[in-house]
């Protein structure tokens, strides 16, 4: 199954930012829904702009068309704007993507956790992010960071304690609902 492009990938006048405020929120919106998509469809969860500029989602090779850096800053701000990124670094160069909030994310792992039994029980993040229990889930191979501040949400409901092994948070404790 190959990624399915939006009919505005293959409008040159989408890979340039648009001057009149109201088309171009309208462009900038459907910039963050095919970033948001893709990155689903692809389960990237990190974006660096730098490469993001340069691979196929900002490059529509049929077209010979490229949406500008200034254009892509625009995307991720807007991105940013709508919550559906965090910055990794103060160069804002990198961050973290979401189709999902990490309180989405909480949720459904609390939901998985309880549904299997879990209530009560301790598991480590790399069972909930990678285990062979957690293959059919949308949240399998989310990474650390994220995964993290899913927990961290549960635990700011109470439904869950992370605890550490060494220096690093390693596991959690899923707790009754």
């Amino acid at each position: 199954m190959s990624f399915k492009w939006p009919w505005q990938y293959d409008f040159p006048p989408f890979f340039t930012l648009q001057p009149v405020a109201n088309t171009r929120q309208k462009q900038l919106e459907a910039w963050a829904r095919l970033v948001i998509d893709y990155a689903q469809f692809n389960k990237i969860f990190t974006f660096d702009l730098n490469e993001a500029e340069q691979g196929e989602l900002f490059f529509n090779q049929k077209l010979n068309r490229r949406l500008d850096s200034e254009g892509v800053k625009a995307v991720f701000g807007y991105l940013e704007q709508k919550r559906h990124l965090d910055w990794t670094d103060p160069d804002h160069t990198r961050c973290h993507i979401y189709w999902r909030t990490p309180e989405e994310w909480g949720t459904l792992i609390f939901e998985w956790a309880q549904s299997n039994g879990l209530a009560n029980q301790s598991c480590t993040l790399y069972e909930i992010a990678h285990g062979d229990d957690t293959v059919t889930e949308s949240f399998h191979g989310l990474e650390k960071e994220i995964l993290l501040k899913a927990l961290r949400s549960l635990e700011v409901q109470r439904r869950a304690q992370l605890y550490n092994i060494g220096t690093e948070y390693e596991g959690v404790k899923f707790l009754s609902s």
